[in-house]
């Protein structure tokens, strides 16, 4: 997918339709995949990552870096395309992040780990993003 959809879908159904069911359970119903399983993982090409959802950029490749977390971390996203809501699932505090233009669950992001300069882990599943590699 290498532009955003014109229209989303408006109900699960119609999500379904769209998205594989690991796709679903992770964008739609808030799911995780397993640490290290997915194909962005390790990945090191230059890019844009898009919502698997709906096309929309959300993290440049140049923003990813190697956490070692078992998922793909960006310590930034693009400006205005991913919102914050506060997550107290599972027995803890968290901040869940989810893609501006659709409401699909990405992952959570994590402050003051000291990783990088900017301070920040945006824990992304990969059944939640696309590469579109740089041409």
């Amino acid at each position: 997918m290498t532009e955003p959809l014109d229209t989303l879908p408006t109900t699960d159904a119609e999500w379904k339709a769209r998205l594989t069911p690991d796709e679903f359970r992770v964008l739609r119903l808030a799911g995780t995949e397993a640490p290290w399983s997915g194909e962005y993982v390790d990945t090191k090409t230059e890019g844009v990552y898009r919502c698997r959802a709906c096309g929309i950029q959300l993290f440049a490749s140049d923003a990813k870096f190697d956490s070692h977390c078992g998922w793909p971390s960006f310590d930034d996203a693009i400006p205005g395309t991913v919102k914050e809501i506060d997550d107290h699932s599972h027995g803890m505090v968290r901040t869940e992040i989810r893609c501006a233009n659709c409401d699909s669950h990405l992952g959570h992001v994590f402050r003051g780990e000291r990783m990088t300069a900017k301070n920040t882990r945006h824990c992304v599943n990969s059944l939640s993003i696309k590469l579109e590699p740089k041409a």
